[in-house]
């Protein structure tokens, strides 16, 4: 099991229409088959800058691959994504035995 996670601050203010569209297309991401307990949440934590989170869970290494090539992943990283994120962190894991 693969967990995909990323922390990040957006260009837009809280609470704005813009960061609830963004967020809103992130969620849509659990469409692709592949993709398991997709999870998006507000930062709580002082100790970063980072105001969002998102994680989701992948069965093997092929499953994703297929996410990361998917057409609505890939469209989403360049329509929303690139334009839309200040900052971010991301972090892939496997647990350890």
């Amino acid at each position: 099991m693969i967990r995909h996670a990323a922390i990040f601050r957006l260009k837009h203010a809280a609470g704005s229409s813009e960061e609830k569209s963004f967020l809103d297309a992130l969620r849509a991401l659990k469409v692709i088959p592949c993709v398991q307990n997709l999870e998006v949440g507000r930062e709580i934590s002082p100790k970063n800058d980072f105001t969002h989170a998102v994680s989701m869970f992948f069965a093997d290494q092929a499953a994703y691959d297929g996410y990361n090539t998917h057409p609505l992943h890939v469209a989403f990283v360049r329509d929303r994504w690139v334009p839309e994120v200040a900052a971010f962190m991301e972090h892939d894991t496997v647990a350890l035995p």
